[in-house]
């Protein structure tokens, strides 16, 4: 599992022209699931993202995560293309890629763990999305888990 984390100042997907996703002040995320990845990835991948201390304080040091700001949403959007290899040539290999099926099942747990603790506004599986975001900072993070070594 790969993840993308962004700290934003706002962000928003659309699809068809129509937003179905929008957020403050929070974190921008894009996941990509891998052959192998089950529910332990999930877990471990929710627990770091909510508790990941990427937010300032009030001496602008990075000890804040999005459990201690308030008003602090999550924007969460599906992203298979963090899955490829790009080692050789000149087109990317998503052959790790999981399948798409149990790719939307670990989606919809990963932001349901992510929902016990923020709101979570989300992007649609599968779909042609237009995201736009204001990064702050710029702060932004790649996080990843493996715990089967397929």
């Amino acid at each position: 599992m790969r993840v993308v984390v962004q700290r934003v100042n706002s962000a928003k997907v659309e699809v068809n022209s129509k937003i179905v996703g929008e957020i403050g002040t929070g974190l921008l995320i894009y996941s990509g699931f891998e052959k192998g990845d089950s529910e332990k990835e999930i877990n471990f991948m929710a627990e770091k993202l909510l508790n990941f201390r990427i937010f300032p304080d009030e001496s602008e040091k990075m000890t804040k995560s999005i459990l201690d700001i308030p008003e602090g949403m999550i924007l969460s959007i599906s992203q298979f293309t963090l899955t490829s290899f790009i080692k050789k040539g000149r087109r990317p290999d998503f052959s790790n890629a999981l399948e798409p099926e149990k790719a939307k099942q670990l989606y919809i747990l990963l932001n349901k763990k992510l929902s016990e603790s923020k709101e979570v506004k989300e992007g649609i599986f599968g779909a042609m999305m237009n995201i736009s975001s204001v990064n702050s900072g710029p702060v932004t993070f790649i996080i990843e888990k493996k715990f089967n070594n397929i």
